[in-house]
């Protein structure tokens, strides 16, 4: 409206007066309300005109999306490859085909509110003679529009019942954690008859493994080595997702360190890359000794007390 010299200037000189005569098309016409606040979910899909004019949208709504967590091994992520998954739903009752009545029994309208689920109140104002209405949900049919006078026995009215359903989840390779794959028409079922059901989301975890962690694309592996095997070196055999990998460990390795495996990790989803293998160690000091042991360490620290002739390693 502001941006218009002439509803602009009519607007400054009586207010809302002057634009009094204005429809919302005249006043909002031309506005791309989606373009403005696009990102801000709000929902432009029936048109800003049937939400902030009372306007409803056609045809039945639709149902509420539904979400789920779908646990997996590690493998499933590497390899891929179906899952099943069993859905706890509400769907439409068999016994009373959705109604909610009793078999041999149909819904009645609702006297107080003729059907509409809405009760409306009307009063003129004294200043201007305007008249304001009051819509309120009906109190007696509870906004349905309908009475039920027997409940059927098998949803107690509601129409719908809570049933397991089992599915078959299709993994693609390398899926990332928590992320949420869609299956469409597997959601909640829709309010209205003939409205289409929402979609079910199930959202991916990864289960805890003993071996790994995961990092993305890669996996985490810790090993315990002794103090002695830190020193001089040794060979692990580590376990990944095909088979064993053997490992050296070279001499001189310090505490926590890291070693790492490139490959074999998880593979990238989308890509072809392959996620690394990483190797903690973990070197252990022995707390206990035996008399052979704590001779040896003594004689070990005797020896490292001593100071180094650089000339007699040259040798």
């Amino acid at each position: 409206m502001l941006s218009d010299p002439k509803k602009r200037k009519e607007y400054d000189s009586a207010g809302f007066a002057g634009v009094a005569g204005f429809s919302p098309e005249d006043l909002f016409g031309g506005i791309n309300f989606g373009d403005i606040f696009g990102g801000l979910n709000f929902d432009f899909g029936g048109g800003l005109f049937n939400s902030a004019f009372g306007r409803r949208r056609r045809g039945p709504g639709r149902g509420s999306n539904l979400e789920i967590e779908l646990t997996i091994p590690l493998e499933r992520v590497a390899r891929g490859g179906e899952e099943r998954l069993r859905v706890p739903r509400l769907q439409v009752c068999t016994v009373c085909k959705g109604s909610g009545a009793k078999p041999g029994t149909q819904p009645r309208t609702c006297n107080a509110c003729n059907g509409t689920g809405r009760q409306t109140r009307s009063r003129r104002e004294d200043k201007g003679g305007v008249l304001v209405q009051q819509v309120s949900t009906c109190p007696a049919c509870r906004g349905r529009g309908r009475v039920i006078d027997q409940y059927c026995p098998e949803c107690s009215g509601s129409g719908e019942v809570e049933r397991e359903e089992t599915l078959t989840v299709n993994i693609p390779i390398g899926v990332e954690e928590g992320m949420a794959l869609r299956i469409p028409g597997r959601g909640m079922p829709s309010p209205d008859k003939g409205g289409h059901p929402g979609d079910l989301f199930v959202v991916v975890r990864t289960a805890a493994d003993p071996r790994f962690e995961r990092a993305g694309a890669d996996l985490w592996h810790e090993d315990l080595i002794q103090d002695a095997d830190a020193a001089l070196g040794t060979t692990l055999t580590v376990p990944t997702l095909e088979k064993p990998a053997k490992v050296n460990v070279p001499p001189g390795t310090q505490p926590n360190a890291v070693l790492r495996l490139r490959g074999k990790g998880l593979p990238e989803f989308g890509g072809a890359r392959r996620g690394d293998l990483y190797l903690r160690v973990i070197v252990e000091v022995p707390q206990q000794l035996n008399a052979e042991e704590r001779g040896l360490y003594e004689r070990l620290r005797g020896l490292q007390r001593k100071p180094r002739n650089p000339s007699a390693d040259r040798k």
